[in-house]
């Protein structure tokens, strides 16, 4: 003969109650990011398609996107010194959909360049990954006679003045002459150009003495002998152009200035998904295709910790945000 033996439910105490609340709980809010990502993924390019920022957020994107399981959509948003789409990032759910190709300009100078401030450059994003840096070149026309950056010091001394030429107002050529201006005394008289192709012009045609941009896009006139590079502005040299001295080789090394990329997003995003994103950015910086494709466009691939990663953010906005303010740079 068989029995059923009829159980009577256990009644938890209080504690227990607490503690299977406090477990259903964790269980509930495990899944939200254990299997995240399960949407497309946003990352929001803050200059126009077709230059260095949107081309490394689409290859970076493209390889993020098999790691994650998801599609990643590029969105650029340009304008406002970068303010525009930073503001939307900053403003965004920290919920790991939404992120920015970060870089010195929304980040390190476009904030300063404005009236009111439109977020904290530190505080208001979670900086995820360091992607690589890409130095400025210091160049003169051929016809200036300048051949190296003593030659630039010496000119601007003996003259009392050496006009130098950028992509832009505010752009970092601009702030670059500005922070050689505070760090060295020397009188640096800015002309701005409305982008690269029309300062590259006045250079060849000797027009201006002097420009300063990033180094990509003026590596075959430098080949050519049309433009003279005078110096890297990177920690060290370029492999784009080795035999061209970094600035601190040349005496200057609080000139050392580098234009930075990284994979940010709103502040207080989850560990877990900061952790994972980091984690993939490196992987994809470790290809040696990747490596490859990033010194075309005069970037340098260069994976830190998170950690390091916001130390980089603090020490730039540290440097450009008083001289953007002392120049009184206004977009």
């Amino acid at each position: 003969m068989t029995s059923t033996a009829h159980l009577s439910p256990v009644r938890p105490t209080r504690r227990g109650a607490l503690q299977l609340l406090a477990a259903g709980a964790a269980a509930l809010a495990l899944p939200a990011f254990a299997q995240w990502p399960d949407r497309p993924i946003r990352i929001v390019v803050t200059f126009p398609p077709g230059g260095s920022s949107d081309i490394l957020a689409r290859v970076m994107g493209e390889q993020l996107a098999r790691r994650l399981g998801q599609a990643v959509v590029i969105d650029n948003k340009p304008g406002a010194g970068g303010t525009i789409g930073g503001a939307q990032v900053a403003a965004a759910a920290p919920d790991g959909y939404t992120l920015m190709l970060a870089n010195t300009t929304p980040i390190a100078l476009g904030p300063f360049t404005l009236d009111k401030q439109p977020y904290d450059p530190v505080a208001a994003f979670s900086h995820i990954a360091a992607l690589g840096s890409a130095p400025l070149a210091v160049m003169a026309s051929k016809g200036s006679g300048i051949a190296s950056f003593a030659d630039l010091e010496a000119r601007a001394r003996k003259d009392g003045r050496l006009d130098f030429g950028s992509g832009g107002p505010g752009s970092i050529g601009h702030i670059h002459g500005e922070l050689i201006r505070r760090v060295t005394g020397l009188h640096l008289e800015h002309v701005p150009y409305r982008g690269g192709a029309p300062m590259t012009t006045d250079l060849i045609a000797n027009t201006i003495p002097v420009g300063i941009d990033v180094i990509t896009a003026y590596v075959p006139y430098f080949k050519s002998g049309q433009l003279v590079p005078l110096a890297v502005t990177g920690s060290a040299r370029s492999p784009l152009m080795p035999e061209v001295p970094a600035i601190a080789e040349v005496g200057q090394p609080k000139l050392v200035l580098e234009n930075f990329f990284g994979l940010s997003g709103p502040a207080k995003l989850p560990p877990e998904v900061v952790a994972r994103l980091h984690a993939a950015c490196n992987e994809v910086l470790a290809m040696a295709e990747v490596q490859k494709k990033l010194i075309e466009l005069g970037i340098v691939a260069k994976p830190e910790t998170t950690a390091r990663f916001e130390g980089i953010v603090k020490e730039q906005v540290a440097v450009l945000g008083p001289t953007v303010k002392a120049a009184g740079i206004k977009l």
